[in-house]
Parts: structure tokens; C-alpha cells; sequence
């Protein structure tokens, strides 16, 4: 077993599996994408999880990665133990239904043990299982891990509560005796210590848990899928033969830095360890969008900037150190996380004005703790007085409570957080009109630039702060404009709800304005992945522009429009109604210049040179002397300040999903671009959905039926109408059942009429039904009449709801006889003197009518 540096065991990692025909899969921000179940990105399987519940389908089937995470759970001990950390890289490796379990053994043991790798002893590898997992403890003996090193333990399967869960093996690495003298127990009995570290984990997915059901009956997983996570910190501790992680080329670097900035010589102090790790977890956050602030994930960075001044005060630093450290991290990382490098100076002054906020009251929160305390503890007002003017989150409140062995009312702090905010928010309910705001935006005229066309992510100052949002000196956010939405993204980890345009040009971010102050400078990152997908259906809606006019006429010009990362909408004017095939000829020309890959050239250039070329000006927009044209091929020319796409390749495909009239003589075309256009539930989906329920309907009337073949589907607004044919002939077809099945039921109501008619026949004859069709009434009153040879025959069908009565005569009334029984039983009714009919919802009354003449 070699030496080997952080960058060769990364390397080693990644190559490896890639020669297993793993994809690299790049690390993913620290902050998670369209997952709100996740504070941080927390492993490495993290931001794979749209891979494994089928959100998304990944572009291969094995992956690889090196996972940068932050975890916050274990923060009071990081320093205080050899491995505890709040960033941290995961590696793995990973199957989402390919390999199983031998393969991934077999590629666990390779790794480790082969010369080519790590070339780790195989005497030093101990292996626990799941008792009842044979399959995993055979073959780790069958590749030539002893079998006294395989270690069943009950706790190795991994579950969520319901869903995909299974057994696991974890790998530990023996450091010797040096580190402890007692032997394997160790690992069965848990007991921390530092001989036998956990290097890798590999979670062999299988099952299907069922919390109502014993763990031996749930079923198998079609799908198996491997997870597995191998700390490179742990790796980098074994492979490098230090006594903790932190004297790794992980960590050592900047605790010699630290040594140096602080003069006190590390001997492996908490302080050193606490430091290296947290200014790791601040560089890497603050550098992927987040910021420090009081909610969220600002409150646990703010917390963790704070617990690193803390112990930054135990060897002697007085003042702001934590920025002066950002360099080394950068240094030491960049090789592999090159984006380090370009946020640099943001990050170094963003933690910078964090210190300086912190110790200009560190002081004297310190010594206002310390006086606070009566009897032994600290009331919820005191800890709430250090959190809100001296800016201790109260988890550090707590430690500095459990240096001194006293307690903290944390209930008491709870309320009087909420008591403030309550404040706050009352506050700004009632902190000035509309009328004071619009003065406001009209009286605010600082330039601000937008840089949004070239640069996606920017360094900027706050140059205003609104009640509801700040401006920038420069931005790369779009604001919401000429059917555009606004962009999505962050400033400083704070999501942009929105991006509008102020009266003088700037544009104003919504935003929580709390945790800024004007000249703050701030780190402006735009969704870039929103973004494209807006992008290509803005460009795509100018070629649909030109392609409505080649087919419809020049007349046809824009009304309006919607572009937006799921769908777009295009508004025109047109005199008559749209023929389908003349929306077929729309689409495939657009179809077509998609598929001819035209340049999207964008020309600035005086409004007068800009007519000469043709460029079509759009509805409602008010133009400069100067103005951006977009140029595709010269086939399409608008003025427009929107964002594109650099080729028409870059929508992919595009589709039309309808096009109807939305007012006199305005016409609403929409659809989709991108891959969506092969997703047929984006654009088919309340056709399907009505197929389903005919399906459905159909079935019920007859388990036989037989459906014709659903209309193949290939993109294209041809779908939509092969599609609503499909559902008009599906819809016949379940016509034509009811009938032939209503058609059925009277014939057989008919055939079996003797079974309705009475014992007793009268002069006027009853004949009382329930749940019979109501089609089938009047052909039954006939036959019953012919039979019974009376004078008068009254049938009362009855159903949970209401009752139908029908009256047949040749020598009374039925008219009358109808209105009379409809009087009496609060319905209503009416007919001719031979045939009459009528009903009541009122069943009450009813059942006192034929209770009242003995008919029940």
C-alpha cells in the first residue's frame, strides 16, 4: 500500500470506474435542485435521486462521482473526534438497475486490494453483513477476505420507512494496535474508536419495505440498484498513514496556514481541526450560491462561521482570520473544483464582513452571557438578547452554556424569536402605500447594467434596497419583458422570486432584503438550466412568427406571447378560422429551420438601420435609438431584447399542442420545445386521460370489448388530432354499448313483465318498481295495461333519489290522476287523458302516500 495524495485517490476512483463503463457524473452544487426534502446535498447518492425514482432516465445505467456534501448533524463533535466534519467528498459508484450485488463486490475488492489501485492488505480489511445476507458474506470469502473477518450485524440494511430498501456491507480498514489493543469486537460491539475506520459503505437496494409487514416478507424489487459511499477524507486518513483526517492534504494545509496566521503551534488542538473544517464548508457553500443569514441555510453558515471565530479566540485571533484561510482552501481544491478560483474574492469578502459584524459585538456578547447567569442558567429573554443584539445563534449560546455548566430556557428563546417576527411582519404590512412606493421607483435613478446575454453568474454591488427587493450595479438577471419571463437564481443563496423592470431602466429583484445593506458587494447566479429552456422556447416562437406569416399571411403579426421554461404561447391576428392543415404546414416549417441548424445572430445597431433590414417591430414596445435585432437566416428578423439560443439545433424539436380562438379574430397557439416533444403525457395528457375513462366506462358495460390500436405518436400536432379522432371514435363506440345494453335490459324488463303485475287486480292498479331505466317505463306500462285488461294502471318507479309515476287509461283521466298523486306527494306532473306522467324527489311524502293507501 502507497502513499497517495487526495487528487490520486479522486483519480484513481474515477478511472477505475470508468473502465467498469461508469459515467462520470460531475459533482453537483451544495445546493439542491428542485429538492425541497434537502437542506444541503448531504451524499453523494444525493443528487442522483431523480435517477433512481424515475424522474428522469440517466444517460447511463452505471455511475460514478466524487460528491461534495455538507452536513451539519454531528457539528458539536467536529473537532472533538479523528473524522466528524461538516464538508466532506463522498465517492461512489452506483447501479440503477444494471449490476447487483456480485458484480459490485467483486468490483469493491478490486479496487482495494489490486497493486493497479489502492493496493490496500487484504489482512487489514474487516467486512460486517447482513446476518441473513449470505449471498454478500460468500462472496467477499470467495474473493479472499478470511472468513473471520466477516462480522454480521443486525443494523446493516438501510430503510426509509415504505419503498426501495435492502442490506448493506460496510468496509472497515485496521490501522493496528497502536490505535487500540482490543481486536475486532470493536466493530461488534460499536464502540467508537480509532484502529478500525469505515472506509465504504455499498447499500444493495432489493426490496420493497412495507412497515406492516415483517422485513422477511417484503418482496423483491424488479429494479435492483446499488448506492454505495466511500468518504475520500477516510481514504486520504488510511492511505496517508496520519493519526486524523485532518493532518491529510485535506485538511493540513490550512491548519498550517492557521499555525502561521495565529502563532500558536497545532499539537492537534480542537481549535485547528474546527477551523480547517469549517472554513472548507463556508468556501464551498458561499462559492455554489449560498449566503449567511438568520433563516435556512444562511443560519447554519452564519452558525458556522461563528463557531469557527469561537474557537479561533482560543489561539489568539482578535480579529477577522477566517477570509485570509479562503486562499489555501482554494489552492488545495481547485484542481479538481476549478470553479473555486472564479469566486474567490466574493467568497473572501463576503466571510470578511460576516467576521467583522461578529467581532465588533463578540466581546461584549461574551461578557454579557457570562453575567446573565442566575442560579445556574440563562432565562429565554437573555438568550434571545445575545442571539438578537450580539448575533449568537443560540446552538452557540448552548456551547458556550456547556463549557460553563449551566442551562438555557431554549423554550423561553423560541418564544421570544417568534414574538419578533410577529413584529417584523406587522411592521412591513403597514409600511407605506403604493402611492410612496411607484415615488420611489420613479425618483431612483442610479444606472444598472444587465450583463445577462454573455455572462450567466456575477460579482456585483447592491446599489438600492426596496421594501420588496434590491438592485444591482449589474445583473444577469433577465426581468420579466416582451413575453420573457424573468429568470430564476440566487444572490448570495437567496432565491429570486422574481426580476421586474423599474421606470428608469434597472431591474429590481424580489427578494428577502434582510440579510443585506446597501454597497454589500453579492454573488448573482442564474438558474443556468431554467434559463436554456426558456431560451429555446423564446427562439422558437420567432420562427413560429415567421411561419405563421408564410402560411397565413403577413397580416398575422403578434398579439402577445408566453415564454417559459415548460411550455410557450403565441397570440396572432387572424380573420377566419385556422384549418389543422394549415397548422401542420406551421409546425413542419419550423420543424424544418430547427433541423437545418441556422446561426441566431444578434445585431445592435441604430433603430433606422434596423428597419432598412426588415426587422418586424413587436406589439406594444416602446424602442430606443438603438436596438437589438434578432437574426435567424435572415428568414426571421424581430427586434427583441430577449434571451436565445446560439443555433436553431438547440431547441431540439418542437411541437404544437393547440391553437384556439381566444377573443375577435385573436388566435392562441401553443406547445412545447426541448425533449418534452417525446414526453406524450406533457401534450397528450387530457386526451389519454379522457381515453382512460371511456376505456374504463366501456369495460364496465362489457369485459369483452375490443379497442382499436392508439394512433402511433411522433411529435407533432397530427397527434393532437389523430388523438381527439381516436377519443371521438372511443366515445361512439361507448354510445353505441349503452344503447346496445339499454336496448338488452328492456328487452329483458319486457320478456319477464308477468313478474310486475299484481296478485290482485283492481279497478286502478298499482304496480310499484325500483331502479328500473327510466326508458323502460313506458314501454312496460303498455304491456302491463294489454295484460291486466283494467281501467286504470299507475306505475310508481322508485330510485334513492326521486320517483317517476306514469298513469294509462281509456276511460278516466289520466291527467287528473297524475296531478292528484303529484299533489300528494309534493311532485309535480302532467299529460294527455289516455297517458300521463310526473314524479316527486320527495320520498318522505311518497312513502306516506302508499302507506296511507295500503300499497305498502
Amino acid at each position: 500500500m502507497r502513499y497517495m495524495s487526495s487528487t490520486e485517490i479522486r483519480e484513481t476512483w474515477l478511472k477505475f470506474f470508468e473502465s467498469k463503463k461508469h459515467l462520470i457524473e460531475p459533482s453537483a452544487s451544495l445546493i439542491p435542485v428542485n429538492d425541497p426534502t434537502l437542506l444541503w446535498i448531504n451524499a453523494g447518492v444525493a443528487p442522483l435521486k431523480k435517477y433512481f425514482d424515475g424522474s428522469e432516465t440517466p444517460k447511463s445505467r452505471r455511475i460514478t462521482n466524487v460528491q461534495k456534501s455538507l452536513r451539519t448533524n454531528d457539528i458539536d463533535n467536529v473537532g472533538r473526534t479523528a473524522r466528524h466534519h461538516t464538508f466532506f467528498e463522498m465517492m461512489g459508484n452506483f447501479s440503477i438497475g444494471d449490476y447487483f450485488k456480485p458484480e459490485a463486490i467483486e468490483f469493491g475488492y478490486e479496487l482495494l486490494t489490486s497493486e493497479k489501485y489502492f493496493g490496500m492488505p487484504v489482512e487489514k480489511l474487516y467486512i460486517t453483513y447482513y446476518p441473513d445476507d449470505q449471498v454478500a458474506k460468500e462472496k467477499w470469502i470467495s474473493l479472499g477476505i478470511p472468513a473471520d473477518h466477516m462480522i454480521p450485524q443486525p443494523g446493516n440494511f438501510w430503510e426509509i420507512g415504505a419503498g426501495p430498501s435492502g442490506p448493506c456491507t460496510e468496509i472497515f480498514f485496521d490501522r493496528g494496535e497502536k490505535y487500540d489493543k482490543r481486536g475486532k469486537e470493536l466493530i461488534e460491539e460499536d464502540i467508537e474508536n480509532d484502529r478500525f475506520i469505515e472506509i465504504w459503505n455499498i447499500v444493495f437496494s432489493q426490496y420493497n419495505a412495507n412497515p406492516d409487514v415483517p422485513r422477511s416478507e417484503y418482496k423483491e424489487l424488479p429494479n435492483k440498484n446499488i448506492d454505495t459511499g466511500a468518504g475520500l477524507e477516510r481514504f486520504a486518513c488510511v492511505l496517508q498513514g496520519t493519526e486524523t483526517n485532518f493532518e491529510t492534504d485535506l485538511h493540513y494545509p490550512v491548519i498550517l496556514k492557521t499555525q502561521e496566521l495565529s502563532g500558536v503551534t497545532y499539537t492537534g488542538q480542537m481549535a485547528f481541526k474546527v477551523i480547517s473544517d469549517h472554513i472548507k464548508t463556508l468556501t464551498f457553500a458561499i462559492s455554489d450560491g449560498a449566503t449567511l443569514s438568520n433563516e435556512g441555510r444562511g443560519y447554519v453558515l452564519r452558525r458556522i462561521l461563528r463557531r469557527a471565530i469561537k474557537y479561533g479566540r482560543t489561539i489568539k485571533f482578535n480579529e477577522p482570520f477566517l477570509y485570509k484561510l479562503v486562499d489555501t482552501v482554494v489552492e488545495m481544491m481547485e484542481s479538481f473544483y476549478p470553479a473555486l478560483r472564479q469566486t474567490k474574492e466574493i467568497v473572501k469578502k463576503i466571510i470578511l464582513k460576516e467576521e467583522e459584524k461578529f467581532f465588533a459585538t463578540i466581546n461584549d456578547g461574551e461578557k454579557h452571557l457570562l453575567s446573565s447567569i442566575k442560579d445556574g442558567s440563562l432565562s429565554g429573554l437573555e438568550a434571545f438578547k445575545l442571539y438578537d443584539t450580539y448575533g449568537f445563534p443560540i446552538e452557540l449560546t448552548l456551547e458556550y452554556a456547556a463549557e460553563n455548566n449551566i442551562t438555557v430556557d431554549v423554550e423561553g428563546f423560541k418564544t421570544a424569536l417568534l414574538e419578533q417576527k410577529n413584529r417584523s411582519r406587522e411592521a412591513r404590512s403597514v409600511k407605506g402605500s403604493m402611492k410612496s412606493q411607484d415615488e420611489t421607483y420613479l425618483n431612483f435613478t442610479e444606472p444598472s447594467k444587465f450583463v445577462g446575454y454573455d455572462q450567466l453568474q456575477v460579482e456585483a454591488k447592491i446599489i438600492k434596497i426596496f421594501e420588496d427587493g434590491i438592485v444591482l450595479d449589474q445583473t444577469p438577471f433577465y426581468a420579466t419583458m416582451g413575453g420573457q419571463i424573468a429568470d430564476t437564481g440566487t444572490i448570495n443563496g437567496l432565491v429570486v422570486t422574481d426580476v421586474v423592470k423599474l421606470p428608469h431602466g434597472q431591474y429590481l429583484h424580489r427578494i428577502e432584503t434582510d440579510s443585506f445593506t446597501e454597497g454589500d458587494e453579492v454573488l448573482a447566479i442564474v438558474d443556468e438550466a431554467t434559463r436554456n429552456l426558456t431560451e429555446r422556447n423564446h427562439t422558437a416562437t420567432h420562427l413560429l412568427h415567421q411561419a405563421i406569416k408564410d402560411v397565413l399571411g403577413e397580416h398575422a403579426k403578434q398579439q402577445g406571447s408566453y415564454n417559459g421554461p415548460t411550455k410557450f404561447s403565441f397570440d396572432i391576428n387572424h380573420y377566419e378560422a385556422i384549418k389543422p392543415e394549415q397548422i401542420l404546414k406551421i409546425e413542419s416549417i419550423v420543424k424544418e429551420k430547427i433541423n437545418e441548424q441556422l446561426a441566431v445572430v444578434t445585431h445592435v445597431l441604430p433603430i433606422d438601420e434596423a428597419k432598412k433590414l426588415g426587422a418586424q417591430m413587436l406589439f406594444g414596445e416602446k424602442y430606443g435609438d438603438v436596438v437589438r435585432v434578432v437574426d435567424i437566416n435572415k428568414w426571421s428578423l424581430e427586434f427583441c431584447g430577449g434571451t436565445h439560443v446560439k443555433n436553431t439545433k438547440d431547441i431540439i424539436d418542437f411541437v404544437i399542442t393547440s391553437v384556439e380562438s381566444i377573443g375577435s379574430g385573436i388566435f392562441r397557439f401553443e406547445g412545447f420545445t426541448n425533449e418534452v416533444v417525446k414526453n406524450q403525457d406533457k401534450y397528450l395528457g387530457h386526451l389519454l386521460e379522457q381515453i382512460s375513462q371511456l376505456e374504463t366506462k366501456a369495460l364496465s358495460i362489457d369485459a369483452n370489448v375490443k379497442f382499436e390500436a392508439k394512433p402511433e405518436v411522433k411529435g407533432s400536432f397530427n397527434d393532437i388530432l389523430n388523438y381527439r379522432l381516436y377519443v371521438q371514435n372511443l366515445s361512439n363506440l361507448v354510445k353505441n354499448l349503452e344503447k346496445e345494453n339499454e336496448s338488452k335490459l328492456l328487452n329483458s324488463i319486457l320478456a319477464s313483465a308477468d313478474s310486475f303485475t299484481p296478485n290482485e287486480i283492481k279497478e286502478t292498479t298499482y304496480v310499484l318498481t325500483n331502479d328500473l331505466p327510466q326508458a323502460s317505463l313506458k314501454p312496460l306500462i303498455d304491456v302491463l295495461y294489454d295484460k291486466m285488461k283494467t281501467e286504470v294502471v299507475i306505475l310508481i318507479n322508485q330510485t334513492s333519489e326521486k320517483a317517476s309515476f306514469l298513469v294509462k287509461t281509456k276511460s278516466k283521466d289520466a291527467k287528473a290522476i297524475i296531478q292528484a298523486l303529484a299533489k300528494e306527494t309534493l311532485g309535480n306532473g302532467g299529460g294527455k287523458p289516455d297517458f300521463a306522467q310526473g314524479g316527486t324527489q320527495n320520498l318522505e311524502a311518497l312513502t306516506n302516500y302508499l302507506k296511507g293507501n295500503g300499497l305498502i
